[in-house]
């Protein structure tokens, strides 16, 4: 039998190398990451605060240390009014609740004449919408939605749910609190 030598192991083929090299690349970037986060790329914008004065330096140039501490900007007095729509309060010049069940029992035909009622909260204004609680005896309870002047109330919506489209898309924030996020129990009669 013949003897044989010992193969050696080929070298690698440049396209192992490339491939190699590549995949060490590509580690390296995943390891470094995309680089410093934007807060920390440009000291210059992030705010230091004020700098005291302090001695002069070699030069005879005052230097200053930067305080570590952010200022806080300056406070605003309160010359803007609050949008009268975020929150619902008692209506000062809106309708009385008579004057919702007035619009019930009328032109909305949503409450018989028979029926006894007692308004239970509101109406609460926000902007010029109105949210209004009705007790009905016999009945469950009756939420209100209405909308405009005391003189042309216009009914938006009534019932035991009124978080309607309506509401949620055109109503003010305080009526849209009041209609879809309050628990079903509001307080007493402004």
């Amino acid at each position: 039998m013949p003897f044989t030598p010992p193969r050696h192991p080929s070298a690698p083929t440049a396209t192992a190398s490339a491939a190699a090299a590549l995949l060490v690349l590509l580690a390296i970037g995943a390891l470094t990451g995309c680089g410093a986060p934007p807060e920390l790329r440009d000291p210059a914008g992030v705010p230091t605060g004020a700098g005291s004065p302090t001695a002069s330096g070699p030069s005879g140039v005052p230097t200053s240390t930067p305080s570590s501490a952010p200022t806080a900007p300056p406070p605003t007095t309160g010359s803007a009014t609050p949008d009268p729509g975020l929150v619902a309060t008692p209506c000062r010049n809106g309708p009385t609740g008579q004057r919702v069940v007035q619009l019930l029992r009328g032109p909305a035909s949503v409450l018989p004449d028979n029926v006894r009622v007692r308004v239970r909260t509101g109406p609460l204004c926000a902007g010029d919408w109105q949210y209004t609680v009705v007790e009905v005896t016999g009945h469950e309870e009756l939420q209100v939605v209405t909308q405009g002047r005391p003189t042309a109330l216009e009914l938006v919506t009534a019932g035991t749910d009124v978080c309607t489209i309506e509401v949620r898309a055109t109503g003010p924030a305080g009526i849209r609190t009041l209609a879809c996020d309050a628990p079903s129990a509001v307080g007493p009669a402004a």
